[in-house]
């Protein structure tokens, strides 16, 4: 009878409190909108000061990403018109150093410019497809950051951290009984 009573009493009492229920922050959202959005993990985190960081390395990589495009183009095209050697196509015109002329690229020279033009283009591909990679990380980064901040988002980091360090004697009941020292680490 009294188990009734005391279920029928907190019910009671349930419905009586009125105090608002503490929200649940979800790591999984975060998550989500991580990765719907970047930087969207962030502001559901409440980091707000994160935003710049994403969206500053996302246009710094985004920013690599077409000045290496513009170029690796610009060198694709004038090697291959330095090959295919067609006067209506002179593209390459505009990379010959100063102090050479068109008529030394395409005498004594050809093998070295069209070796150069080659290298450039090179070049300028490895470091396109570097920042597509850079790009990607970035994405990834800020996902796990608005993971890791989610799951810790409820974290307490008062200052009541202490350790209490004291004598004991270490089980008084004990055939072999002795002194020692306790600690205690309170959270």
């Amino acid at each position: 009878a009294q188990n009734d009573s005391i279920v029928k009493l907190s019910s009671e009492m349930a419905i009586l409190d009125d105090s608002p229920t503490p929200k649940v922050h979800s790591p999984h959202k975060a998550t989500f909108y991580a990765a719907i959005l970047p930087g969207l993990g962030q502001i559901y985190n409440k980091k707000y000061w994160k935003l710049p960081l994403v969206y500053g390395g996302i246009a710094g990589v985004a920013y690599g990403i077409h000045f290496n495009s513009k170029y690796y183009k610009d060198y694709r095209r004038a090697y291959r018109d330095f090959i295919v050697d067609d006067p209506n196509n002179t593209s390459y015109v505009q990379f010959i150093p100063p102090g050479l002329t068109l008529e030394d690229v395409r005498g004594r020279h050809s093998a070295w410019f069209q070796n150069a033009l080659q290298n450039k283009k090179k070049y300028y591909k490895r470091y396109r497809d570097m920042s597509y990679i850079g790009m990607g990380l970035i994405y990834v980064a800020q996902i796990i950051d608005a993971t890791v901040d989610a799951h810790f988002f409820n974290f307490d980091i008062s200052d009541n951290l202490s350790l209490n360090v004291q004598p004991a004697i270490v089980d008084p009941q004990a055939a072999h009984s002795g002194l020692g020292m306790q600690f205690c680490i309170t959270f």
